[in-house]
C-alpha cells in the first residue's frame, strides 16, 4: 500500500465540487455518496461535512483503506490515530491533518512541508481555508498556527517526517519532505487548456467537445439524452450551464458558454 498513490488520487479531485443548489453550496457530494447517509443530514441524509470521508474515499480508491480511519468524524479520526500511538505534532508526508480544538473541526492530507508550512489537499474547503468550504482544494498551512492541533501518521514505512522521533513511527526524519511519484500517469494527467468562447460559438465538431462532455457526465452535470459526442450541440450548452451552476455561478454567468475559470475548474483531459 502505498502514501504516494493516496496522494496521487487525492491531487485528480482537486477542483470537484459538492452539489449547489437553492442559492448555496449543500455538502451533498460523490463523496458522501460513496460513505452514506448519516441520519438528521439534509439532502436525504448526505448533506453532512466531509473533509474526513474525502480522506477515506482517497485511501480507498487507492487500496489503502486500512492505513486511514473511516469516518465522517475529525474527532473520531484523531482518536483512531492516538489509540494507535501514531500522533505527531510534527507534519509528515501523507500524514492525515487535523485543525481546531482537539483536532475537531476539520482534516486534510500532507503531501509536502517545509520549515514553516505544510502543504495539503483538503476536502470541503474553499480558496480561503474554511473548514466548510465547497470542494476540493490545495492549501499552505503555517505550521505553527495555533489552528492546526496535528498530525495522524498511518502505518507505513519509510515517509518523511519532520518529527525528531520519526523513527519511532517507522518513518525517516527530514526538515522537509513531499510525496513521490506513485508510478501512477493520473498524477501526470494533462488537461485540455481553454480553447477560448469563440471556439465554442463556432459550434466545433471536434475530439475537444467529446472529452468535456465526458467530464460534465463524470462530475454530474449531464444534460445528454445521448452521446457525448464531438459536434457541440445544445445538449453540450444545457450540460456546461449546470456545470457552471454547480461551480456557483448565476445568472449572465451560467449562461452554457464555457469561460475560462470554470473550464479550468473542469479539468478537461488532453483530447
Amino acid at each position: 500500500m502505498s502514501i504516494a498513490k493516496v496522494l496521487s488520487v487525492a491531487k485528480t479531485q482537486v477542483g470537484e465540487h459538492e452539489k449547489y443548489s437553492g442559492g448555496h453550496w449543500v455538502n451533498d457530494s460523490k463523496f458522501t455518496r460513496w460513505f452514506g447517509k448519516i441520519p438528521g443530514y439534509s439532502q436525504g441524509g448526505y448533506g453532512y461535512p466531509w473533509c474526513a470521508v474525502f480522506v477515506a474515499w482517497c485511501a480507498a480508491q487507492a487500496g489503502a483503506a486500512s492505513l486511514y480511519p473511516r469516518t465522517a468524524g475529525c474527532a473520531t479520526a484523531v482518536n483512531w490515530f492516538k489509540n494507535k500511538g501514531r500522533f505527531s505534532a510534527y507534519p509528515a508526508v501523507g500524514a492525515q491533518v487535523f485543525y481546531g480544538s482537539g483536532g475537531s473541526a476539520h482534516t486534510e492530507l500532507c503531501y509536502a512541508y517545509d520549515a514553516d508550512f505544510a502543504y495539503t489537499i483538503g476536502g470541503n474547503t474553499n480558496v480561503n481555508g474554511s473548514a466548510e468550504g465547497d470542494g476540493v482544494y490545495l492549501r499552505k498551512r503555517a505550521r505553527r498556527d495555533s489552528y492546526l492541533y496535528g498530525y495522524g501518521y498511518p502505518d507505513v514505512k519509510g515517509s518523511l517526517s519532520a518529527d525528531p522521533d520519526a523513527a519511532k513511527f517507522g518513518y525517516k526524519h527530514s526538515a522537509t519532505g513531499k510525496a513521490a511519484s506513485s508510478g501512477s500517469t493520473s498524477s501526470t494527467v494533462k488537461y485540455e487548456p481553454f480553447p477560448g468562447a469563440a471556439f465554442f460559438k463556432g459550434k466545433p465538431k471536434s475530439a475537444i467537445v467529446t472529452a468535456m462532455g465526458k467530464r460534465l457526465v463524470a462530475v454530474g452535470c449531464s444534460a445528454y439524452k445521448s452521446g457525448p459526442g464531438p459536434q457541440w450541440t445544445d445538449a453540450d450548452k444545457a450540460s456546461y450551464k449546470k456545470w457552471q451552476k454547480k461551480c456557483g455561478y448565476s445568472g449572465a454567468d451560467a449562461d452554457g458558454w464555457p469561460g475560462k475559470a470554470s473550464w479550468d475548474a473542469l479539468k478537461v483531459p488532453k483530447a
